[in-house]
């Protein structure tokens, strides 16, 4: 869902990491998560997350919000970040958390930028 109006944007970046849930070629993967999902954000080449090969992105990311048990590396596809418009990395989900469970905590953190 694009939502530069509330405030904040979606961003996708897939990864093949994970069990190789994503080993076609970025444009098949574009294609798949618009057709199966209507995923009508920006998505990114794919990257790695985690090890030798992880991008400067993920590194930053992981490095600003581990997760509670102090473990940064990414477990699972779909572990979602939400950063602020001044680059302050304000949350982490899980794989398991939900949009929807992030948009009823999306009001507390746009409202304390």
């Amino acid at each position: 869902m694009h939502e530069e109006n509330e405030g904040f944007q979606v961003l996708g970046f897939p990864c093949n990491q994970f069990g190789k849930q994503e080993p076609g070629s970025n444009e098949e993967i574009l294609e798949f998560a618009r057709s199966k999902y209507d995923a009508n954000f920006p998505m990114f080449a794919k990257i790695e997350v985690n090890g030798d090969g992880e991008c400067d992105l993920y590194k930053w990311l992981k490095s600003e919000k581990a997760k509670p048990d102090g473990v940064a590396d990414i477990a699972w596809n779909f572990t979602k970040f939400l950063v602020g418009q001044d680059s302050e990395v304000l949350a982490r989900f899980e794989p398991q958390t939900t949009p929807e469970e992030i948009g009823e905590q999306l009001g507390s953190h746009l409202g304390s930028e």
